[in-house]
């Protein structure tokens, strides 16, 4: 499990650490791991240290401190290391002593000619964006040339994601003690490149923020035993597709198969569709233990979705299904709720503008669980899954831009439904779901086809069960 945790969180644990050690002593860890693998980038790029042109730019907190400490081990090694300050009168005079006292120099614009550059003008108690003295530095960072981002890249919430101005966007960036979710989650995770977390000794509570893994996943999976029957693995209902939509059934239907339950029951108008390409399916009403409704359901449909809400079986809502939700229905199930809205449907659920959803989405994940009182799968650039009324989110660490297609929306929800007839809780199977989408479509390639990362789920599941 890839944990994150929230900058006051982070403090905290700093602090206590802190308390126990050397004064500096925290801070000398973190400039040796942050040396150590912008050595290893530069070996790989030019084969060795020696004579590297490496650029710091330094803020006035410890991000630029970890940067000066950094460069001095870089320049005993042989590199031609400069540190451009954001501002002159604020320099960390530890980390400025140990670069002197190394070789190292000081000057007053960004190099353009350079191996790497080292962002250390923000660290993540940053909040709206670099200012626009870090902002002139950044624009001046030469085309081409590989960025080392220290803890986060500069003008990303560490919290959050968000990115409310002008940012650094990374190769390679290496943080401290642990994630940060601004880490994992977009846009700031899109800035962030190659993650490496470098280990200070921080001794921490529960996250805020946590990604599956493939071990993880594998331990979920819902696997059949020698006493198993159709009945036993669970059946999952689609209500799904319409006379305009007929693929959207047939896609759900594809996702359901391919997700574990014994059984797939498909309840609507597409059954002709559905059958032809997937005689396995059972056609009609009948006990479930987990429903999915609403891909390609089109509008005048509302009633069937408060017949299900209404019951007692596990629910999974999608597309058309979300619309006019009521929250004191949803409050008021004892049954698993998982509700799977891309940004806009997850905005017309808060009355909000699409925007603020795409560029807050932990925020708007949450606020949706909470009001909905059910776990939210928040589909996008980075998929996110919020338990209702517990932390933490999860993040999911798998996928592609090219599921950005019409459709995958619609496999996800049948293979999510398909976990839940299996038994997983609403968390569970939308992770597990959402993780698995995204192997399928890895392997898929692209461009691909909705149905393509339907058939490609055996594969992805075999990948996670049997590494």
């Amino acid at each position: 499990m890839r944990t994150a945790y929230s900058v006051e969180t982070v403090r905290a644990a700093e602090r206590e650490l802190m308390a126990r050690l050397p004064e500096g002593a925290l801070m000398l860890r973190a400039a040796a791991g942050l040396a150590a693998v912008c050595a290893g980038l530069l070996t790989r790029r030019r084969g060795r240290v020696y004579g590297a042109r490496v650029v710091l730019l330094v803020g006035p907190g410890d991000n630029g401190g970890d940067a000066l400490y950094a460069g001095a081990r870089l320049a005993r090694r042989g590199a031609g290391v400069t540190a451009v300050p954001m501002d002159p009168e604020r320099m960390h005079a530890g980390g400025l002593a140990a670069l002197g006292a190394a070789g190292g120099r000081v000057a007053q614009a960004v190099p353009q000619r350079a191996d790497l550059v080292v962002d250390g003008l923000l660290g993540i108690g940053g909040r709206g964006g670099l200012r626009p003295a870090g902002a002139a530095l950044a624009e001046r960072i030469p085309p081409g040339v590989p960025v080392v981002a220290v803890d986060l890249p500069s003008g990303v919430d560490a919290d959050t994601g968000e990115v409310a101005g002008p940012a650094v966007t990374a190769d390679v960036t290496v943080t401290f003690g642990a994630y940060k979710p601004g880490l994992l989650i977009d846009p700031g995770a899109s800035r962030a490149g190659a993650v490496h977390l470098v280990d200070i000794g921080l001794e921490l509570p529960e996250p805020e923020v946590e990604a599956l893994q493939h071990a993880d996943v594998a331990g979920l999976l819902p696997e059949p035993t020698a006493s198993s029957d159709k009945y036993r693995r669970g059946v999952v209902g689609i209500v799904a597709g319409s006379g305009q939509y007929p693929g959207a059934a047939v896609l759900a239907v594809a996702g359901a198969l391919r997700g574990g339950a014994g059984a797939v029951r498909y309840v609507g108008p597409a059954a002709d569709s559905v059958l032809a390409r997937y005689p396995e399916t059972l056609i009609g009403p009948g006990r479930v233990q987990a429903w999915v409704i609403g891909p390609g359901l089109g509008e005048g449909r509302a009633g069937e979705v408060a017949d299900l809400l209404a019951g007692d079986a596990a629910v999974l809502v999608d597309a058309d299904g979300l619309r006019g939700l009521d929250p004191a229905v949803l409050r008021a199930r004892t049954a698993p709720t998982l509700l799977t809205p891309h940004a806009g449907e997850a905005a017309a659920l808060l009355g909000v503008a699409r925007e603020s959803v795409e560029a807050g989405r932990l925020a708007a994940v949450r606020r949706l669980a909470e009001r909905y009182g059910a776990t939210v799968l928040l589909k996008g650039s980075t998929t996110l899954v919020a338990p209702a009324g517990a932390r933490p989110v999860r993040v999911n660490p798998t996928g592609t831009p090219w599921l950005a297609t019409a459709g995958s929306g619609d496999v996800l929800s049948g293979l999510a439904g398909s976990l839940l007839a299996g038994g997983l809780s609403g968390a569970d199977a939308g992770a597990v779901g959402a993780y698995l989408h995204g192997l399928a479509a890895r392997r898929t390639g692209g461009p691909l086809l909705a149905h393509q990362v339907a058939e490609a789920l055996p594969a992805a599941w075999q990948d996670t069960a049997h590494p």
